[in-house]
């Protein structure tokens, strides 16, 4: 008989396996030695250690899932306890309970692991969701809001996923966001469109009118009338676009067509105005060689009279002289009156009483300053003696200028 620390071989070439139960029968060797026997069924000892080893080495080092772990050590466990095989069998089954122990704890990190990424793609998901709610009940600006929501959709998509209650929680308002904003979105330009279609229909009646005051002679009333329209035009708001195009187009034809004419016509008076120009150059350039040259108001405004009648005969000016004429003739009609005023403040009566009701009390103020100044000096009071000084001096220059304007009065 053959022996080995863990099994042997009987005479009649039977091989056994010694365990903690006692011997176990894992074959039967007819040819060759029972050393060979030995050889052989340790081997397959050894290939059973290398799984276990394997398997150790990929829980330790690798993400092996607990569940694929729990598989393999479970088909490991079924081939070691009825392994054929010579060898510590049961520091092998040691081996797998350690592994099972370590399989479970792998189970219990990657629940927890699976918990935390499942709470994390719940937020994300949620960030995404509000947002899309925001953009549903925020947003007017529909071209970039329509154009963000298909990138939060994308988000969606691409974000981890959460537990399956939660995740159809989620897309459940997440979807009904999408169809809200369609839905105002569609409802803004629905009643766009109905607004267009109230513009389209104001602007053909302003566009009516115009036509109908094109062909019109009564020159200002009708170009006040223009200047309203366009008005109501600007404020009537727009129409689609091509509406738009063509009833513009359609208006300012009009519009040209009456101011043409008008500015054809009121050339051709221009023209004849010309001489009145002329004539008016003549009695401007007169009134402003002879009124300043007289000093008396009263003969000022005399002869300012017969320019302006002079004037008013001269009939209308042309329109591209008017303002340069009337408002130099206006200036010599400013300077008369002037002059007048002038006068009037002269020899007014109580402006003169005024003025010698000055001239007196500065006189008398200097009086007494005076005589508070030679005290100040027989008292030897250099300050009062300054001060009494920069006073008279001051009311002196005040009584001088009084003095003046009394005199151009008398």
């Amino acid at each position: 008989m053959t022996t080995d620390p863990w099994g042997r071989v009987d005479d009649d070439g039977t091989v056994y396996v010694r365990t903690g139960d006692g011997e176990r029968v894992v074959g039967s060797w007819q040819a060759g030695a029972p050393e060979e026997a030995l050889a052989f069924y340790r081997n397959k000892y050894d290939a059973l250690v290398t799984q276990v080893e394997l398997l150790e080495k990929r829980l330790r080092s690798t993400d092996l899932s607990a569940s694929t772990a729990m598989s393999a050590i479970e088909k490991l466990r079924e081939s070691v306890t009825d392994a054929n095989a010579v060898g510590d069998l049961e520091s092998l089954l040691g081996r797998l309970d350690r592994l099972t122990e370590r399989a479970q704890e792998r189970k219990v990190e990657q629940k927890q692991a699976q918990e935390q990424a499942r709470g994390q793609a719940r937020e994300v998901k949620e960030r995404i969701v509000a947002e899309a709610e925001r953009v549903a009940t925020e947003t007017t600006h529909w071209k970039s809001g329509g154009e963000r929501m298909l990138q939060l959709i994308e988000e969606w998509k691409k974000a981890p996923r959460a537990d399956r209650p939660t995740e159809q929680a989620l897309w459940k308002r997440m979807s009904a966001a999408r169809n809200s904003f369609s839905k105002r979105r569609k409802a803004y330009f629905a009643n766009l469109d109905q607004q267009r279609e109230g513009v389209r229909v104001e602007k053909e009646r302003i566009v009516a009118e115009a036509e109908a005051l094109s062909g019109s002679t009564d020159w200002g009333p009708t170009a006040r009338a223009y200047r309203d329209l366009m008005q109501r035009w600007k404020a009537s708001g727009r129409a689609d676009r091509a509406s738009e195009d063509k009833l513009w187009a359609r208006f300012k034809a009009a519009q040209d067509t009456f101011f043409d004419a008008r500015n054809a016509t009121f050339a051709e008076r221009d023209a004849e105005l010309r001489v009145n120009a002329e004539a008016k150059e003549k009695i401007l350039e007169q009134a402003r060689e002879e009124i300043p040259a007289i000093s008396d108001p009263r003969r000022a405004r005399a002869r300012l009279r017969d320019f302006q009648e002079a004037w008013e005969e001269a009939g209308e000016l042309p329109r591209d002289t008017r303002d340069r004429l009337e408002g130099a003739f206006r200036q010599i009609e400013d300077g008369v009156r002037k002059a007048e005023e002038a006068e009037w403040e002269r020899t007014n009566p109580e402006a003169r009483a005024r003025a010698k009701d000055t001239v007196d009390q500065l006189s008398t103020a200097i009086q007494g300053l005076e005589a508070k100044l030679e005290k100040a000096r027989a008292a030897g009071d250099d300050r009062r003696i300054k001060e009494h000084e920069a006073a008279l001096e001051a009311r002196r220059s005040w009584l001088a200028e009084a003095e003046r304007a009394l005199n151009e009065m008398s």
